[in-house]
């Protein structure tokens, strides 16, 4: 789709959205009974929304708004709920997701790219809202409810598979989601067994099924829009972001990179709230930050003759030496499979996004093979390699 096309596209989407506003009474922010100061809409369970949606359970909050669980009167299954705060630039960055939802729908309608399903939205005097399959629990609430055991590698590999081929899908449709984290992962059942783990002498919750949603496409952004220059949760921020290199699609692949290491361990890769502390991490995993992207950063600040600016004898540099080691030294099996996840890790979370690997070819790794096709594929370059 060419670059006017799509904004007329965007146009006549958003000119649809400002006339559906009609749908409830306007802005409600001079109601001071059905919103909070905060801008959250004033419910409680039973409140019927649209004539439709039964409000059951509150399920989560965000900056964004609230998701709910409902009844929906019309099919008889419940559903979840995002309710966007009654602000205007929430509003608008609601929009600007069922416009990315209503094109995953139209390129997804066999549902086989693992992205979270929207069914229906609408506006509930001023809250736009937008109303979704139900889902389980975040694979972080699962995690972290779990003492932050880690997952099975058997677990890891089926969710890193239905991960990769959900943002490949994104970026085959010219779109980065930007905002990659456990969080925004679900389980679509959470249910679990209780098993005994020999090695930690407890015992951990394993989940039944590892089939997963991609959710929160509130920050997705097509490649012809603009970008901002801050994008990710910090733990899985790319370095071309924090260096304001420019960033496309390969910004998420490092965050999935970071979000599978952490599926791995039970604990984020990079611990920090700070620039150049995340910047002094990386290099204790990888090594220095190429020069091609030191000398094109517009952040000189944090760098001295091509060098990070980083001193080791401080208590910052005391915490990140101390936390950060190479990344192959956090294997907790020396196991094929296990070494081939941490060369699809290294791939993943390589400095430079030319040289990162791409969702098309990480789903192509070894790791992702079963052990009798990785055999033939070993069999198959064996013979191309011999003689006749």
């Amino acid at each position: 789709m060419g670059k006017t096309e799509l904004r007329s596209v965007c146009k006549s989407f958003l000119d649809c959205l400002c006339l559906c506003l009609s749908r409830g009474s306007g802005k409600a922010a001079a109601d001071t009974n059905r919103d909070t100061e905060n801008g959250h809409l004033v419910y409680k369970n039973g409140d019927v929304l649209d004539e439709r949606y039964e409000i059951l359970d509150t399920l989560g909050e965000g900056t964004f708004g609230k998701v709910v669980q409902c009844l929906d009167h019309s099919s008889g299954r419940p559903i979840a709920l995002k309710i966007i705060k009654n602000i205007d630039k929430y509003r608008e960055a609601a929009k600007l997701e069922i416009n990315v939802l209503v094109k995953i729908s139209r390129k997804d309608q066999h549902k086989l790219y693992h992205c979270v399903q929207m069914l229906d939205w609408f506006n509930f005097f001023g809250h736009m809202c937008i109303s979704f399959e139900l889902l389980s629990l975040s694979t972080f609430d699962f995690q972290k409810g779990n003492n932050f055991l880690p997952y099975p590698i058997h677990h890891i590999r089926h969710m890193a598979r239905q991960i990769c081929r959900a943002v490949c899908f994104l970026h085959d449709n010219r779109l980065t989601h930007t905002d990659l984290k456990p969080e925004n992962i679900l389980f679509v059942n959470s249910d679990y067994s209780v098993i005994y783990n020999a090695d930690k002498k407890c015992n951990e919750k394993r989940v039944n099924d590892s089939t997963v949603r991609l959710v929160d496409f509130g920050s997705a952004t097509f490649d012809l829009e603009h970008h901002s220059s801050v994008i990710s949760t910090r733990h899985y921020r790319a370095p071309e972001v924090i260096l304001e290199l420019g960033w496309s699609h390969p910004c998420d692949v490092w965050s999935i990179g970071c979000i599978l290491f952490e599926y791995y361990k039970g604990f984020t890769l990079y611990q920090t709230h700070d620039n150049k502390e995340h910047l002094a991490m990386m290099e204790h995993v990888h090594g220095p930050i190429p020069q091609r992207m030191v000398q094109r950063s517009r952040k000189q600040i944090y760098f001295h003759s091509g060098r990070l600016n980083w001193n080791e004898c401080t208590k910052s540099g005391r915490y990140v030496k101390a936390r950060c080691k190479p990344l192959r030294k956090h294997l907790l099996s020396q196991g094929r499979e296990h070494h081939q996840f941490f060369d699809l890790l290294e791939r993943m979370l390589e400095y430079e996004p030319s040289k990162r690997i791409s969702l098309s070819s990480a789903l192509s790794h070894p790791f992702f093979l079963q052990p009798q096709q990785s055999a033939r594929a070993r069999t198959s370059r064996n013979s191309c390699n011999m003689g006749p």
